[in-house]
């Protein structure tokens, strides 16, 4: 049926590696939450070791010091039981461009096929086909891979046709390494994935004060609507009383002169 297609499919999905795009090899799930293959996360983090800041590849969340990658017992299991019941995908099927949105694959020839992955260090956009030699070439695996994008031009140093991986406090935009040894020497930098993870706290951090002095706005307007409403009800009352104080004074002064 329909729904036990689907089932399959969102359980497929849940055991793929999205580096490789592959069925989970000796998966591993990193503080984040999300999994991986050991080798695809540990190639990943191997980049990352000369800034010591590592990063989730799908979320960005940053870690430090460099996180002990442990076996995912429980999703190994149900891995090598989806093997059992022959339900572990094969290779995605590569699937055609079909919308504005999508990114063609710079090698198909022919039909062109949708991009999953965009390469920083190549420069290209491949399909799950073409793909395959960067998830088992030692030497590709190292690369830099990022979801398919059109704009690979603006991940990529102009002067030195490398990854902005690097972030620069100083002239507060992203460079790449070779960037640091040279026009930004001595600047203020950090790691893009580690600055885009600050700024985030900053922003949820303003957010929540933001939405605190809402809150405090919120109690100070309700205070204010219950004093204008205790000082109308008080004002009502005083009229009330005045009147009636008067009509006694009046009734008091003609009993007074007709005795």
């Amino acid at each position: 049926t329909d729904m036990a297609e689907t089932s399959i499919s969102l359980a497929q999905e849940q055991l793929s590696c999205s580096i490789c795009l592959d069925i989970l090899k000796n998966p591993v799930t990193i503080p984040c939450g999300h999994s991986y293959c050991m080798g695809c996360i540990k190639s990943c983090w191997d980049l990352d070791d000369q800034t010591g800041i590592y990063s989730c590849p799908q979320c960005r969340q940053t870690f430090s010091p460099r996180p002990v990658l442990r076996r995912n017992m429980v999703m190994n299991v149900v891995v090598e039981e989806m093997k059992k019941t022959g339900l572990s995908p094969p290779h995605l099927q590569p699937r055609p461009c079909s919308g504005p949105g999508d990114v063609p694959c710079d090698f198909c020839t022919g039909r062109q096929m949708r991009a999953v992955k965009s390469c920083l260090v190549c420069l290209a956009s491949y399909c799950q086909t073409h793909l395959q030699p960067h998830c088992e070439s030692d030497r590709l695996r190292k690369h830099k891979l990022v979801d398919a994008t059109a704009h690979l031009d603006d991940l990529v140093c102009p002067s030195h046709d490398k990854p902005l991986e690097v972030y620069c406090r100083t002239d507060q935009r992203c460079i790449c390494v070779l960037c640091t040894k040279d026009e930004h020497r001595g600047h203020d930098t950090v790691s893009a994935a580690a600055e885009r993870t600050e700024k985030q706290e900053q922003l949820g951090a303003t957010q929540t004060q933001t939405q605190q002095r809402l809150q405090e706005r919120e109690k100070e307007l309700q205070e204010l609507r219950q004093a204008v409403k205790s000082l109308r009800s008080s004002a009502h009352t005083a009229v009330q009383d005045t009147d009636r104080i008067f009509t006694e004074l009046i009734r008091s002064i003609e009993r007074t002169r007709s005795e």
